[in-house]
């Protein structure tokens, strides 16, 4: 399950219920999908063949095809990072750089952890959303964020999407120094 914590006032969210209304305030859908779908071969996998990631795909059909319905995304696929991921460090700069999008940024995550770092209201500001298999985000168009992994440096998501050419990102200049 997913927990928040916000950066400036250090307050810790926790539980579904909590977490949800928080980030409804901010724009950030959220949603738990059951991860006893998954086949079994496949939980806590993080290399993947394009055969393992079809099944992936397969199993979560529904969930992605009523999403994709909801929101409007066109596309999917699936990311796997890990220590084996070559070039990873190159990636994780990449996406551990604030950033925004012409669309929204959503990930299923169906194995490990990652952390989005969105950029709130002005009252909130920065938080981190640490999210583990079976939370469902989607970062809204232009809002400001990046992502990183955390400690086991695992993760794999289904990624939806309106454009075809997929993520794409945009530099976001902060205005103030973004506080740890």
């Amino acid at each position: 399950m997913a927990v928040i914590k916000v950066r400036n006032t250090k307050e810790v969210i926790e539980g579904q219920e909590q977490v949800s209304a928080f980030l409804e305030k901010q724009g950030v859908l959220y949603e738990h999908w059951d991860m006893s779908k998954l086949p079994s071969h496949l939980v806590e996998k993080f290399v993947l063949s394009d055969e393992e990631k079809s099944e992936i795909l397969t199993a979560y059909k529904a969930e992605i095809e009523d999403l994709a319905e909801r929101r409007g995304y066109k596309t999917w696929d699936i990311v796997a990072l890990s220590d084996a991921t070559p070039n990873l460090e190159e990636l994780l700069k990449k996406f551990e750089n604030v950033h925004t999008h012409t669309e929204d940024e959503v990930r299923a995550i169906t194995a490990g952890h990652g952390i989005f770092i969105i950029k709130g209201d002005d009252q909130t500001g920065y938080f981190d959303v640490e999210l583990e298999a079976g939370d469902v985000i989607s970062v809204p168009e232009g809002n400001p964020h990046f992502f990183t992994l955390m400690e086991d440096r695992q993760v794999v998501a289904v990624r939806l999407f309106i454009e075809t050419e997929g993520w794409v990102a945009h530099p976001y200049q902060e205005e103030q120094e973004l506080t740890k």
